[in-house]
C-alpha cells in the first residue's frame, strides 16, 4: 500500500531545512600555505679574505650565499658540508643552505694555503657572531734618516724568483717598477716597509717609498710563493 505526504507536510520539512542551515555555522577562511622564507647573503671573496654582507642567522632559517670572486686568482667557500665551485677572477656562484640548529658554522676556502692565509671564518646561526681575530701587527719599519737620492729599481717577479735591477740603493726616495712576468699572482712585499697589490701575470704597478738605511728582506705575500722561493734582500746605504 502506497503512502503520500501531504503537501504541509513537504512545506515543513523545506522550511525545517532552511533553519538548520542558517544556524549552522559559515567557515570562510582559506587553506593556509605555508612559505619558507630564505636570507640572501652576498659573499666577496678576494686576497685573502672572506667579508660576508650578514654574520648571523636565526636557526631554522635557509640561506642562500652568493659567493663573488672579486680577487686576482681562484676561490671557492665551503660551509655546512657544501662546497662552491672553484671560481676564476670576476665568477660568481650560489650555495642554498638550511640550518635547523644553534651555532657556529666555520666558512672556509679550500683551494691550498688559502684557508691558513686568512680565508676562514664562523658563521652565527642564532647565536652572537664570533668577532674575527684580529691582524697581527706588522713589523716596524726600520728608523733613521732618510738621504737626498733618487732611484729607480725595476723588479721582474718570475715563477717563482725575483730579479731586482740593483741590490744595493743610496738612502732616499726609492721607486719599485713591478712587472709580474711570470704565470701566477705575484706581488712585491718588502718586509717592515710596503707591501705591493697581488698582480695578474702580465701586468705591472709602480709605487715610491723613502727607506733610510738598512738592510730589507722582501717576499711574496701569496701563500707558498716565500716556501717556493720568492724571497730576497737588499741593502739601501747612508
Amino acid at each position: 500500500m502506497r503512502r503520500f505526504v501531504s503537501s504541509s507536510g513537504v512545506f515543513a520539512l523545506a522550511a525545517v531545512g532552511i533553519i538548520a542551515g542558517a544556524l549552522a555555522p559559515v567557515s570562510s577562511a582559506s587553506p593556509v600555505k605555508s612559505s619558507a622564507s630564505s636570507t640572501r647573503i652576498t659573499v666577496t671573496a678576494s686576497e685573502f679574505k672572506f667579508v660576508l654582507s650578514k654574520r648571523t642567522v636565526p636557526a631554522g632559517s635557509t640561506v642562500i650565499f652568493t659567493v663573488i670572486n672579486k680577487g686576482k686568482i681562484s676561490h671557492d667557500f665551503k660551509i655546512a658540508g657544501k662546497t662552491t665551485p672553484t671560481l676564476a677572477p670576476g665568477k660568481s656562484a650560489t650555495l642554498t643552505v638550511t640550518f635547523p640548529k644553534k651555532g657556529q658554522f666555520p666558512y672556509l676556502c679550500t683551494l691550498t694555503g688559502h684557508a691558513g692565509a686568512g680565508m676562514k671564518g664562523n658563521f652565527a646561526v642564532g647565536v652572537a657572531p664570533v668577532a674575527p681575530a684580529p691582524a697581527p701587527a706588522p713589523a716596524p719599519a726600520p728608523a733613521g734618516p732618510v738621504g737626498a737620492a733618487s732611484t729607480t729599481v725595476t723588479v721582474d717577479m718570475f715563477d717563482f724568483s725575483f730579479t731586482l735591477s740593483q741590490s744595493s740603493i743610496p738612502s732616499g726616495k726609492v721607486t719599485f717598477v713591478i712587472h709580474n712576468k711570470g704565470s701566477e699572482v705575484h706581488n712585491f712585499a718588502i718586509l717592515g716597509g710596503r707591501g705591493g697589490a697581488q698582480i695578474a701575470p702580465g701586468t705591472s704597478e709602480t709605487w715610491t717609498v723613502s727607506l733610510p738605511a738598512a738592510t730589507y728582506n722582501y717576499q711574496c705575500d701569496v701563500p707558498f710563493h716565500v716556501d717556493k722561493g720568492m724571497v730576497g734582500q737588499f741593502t739601501v746605504t747612508p
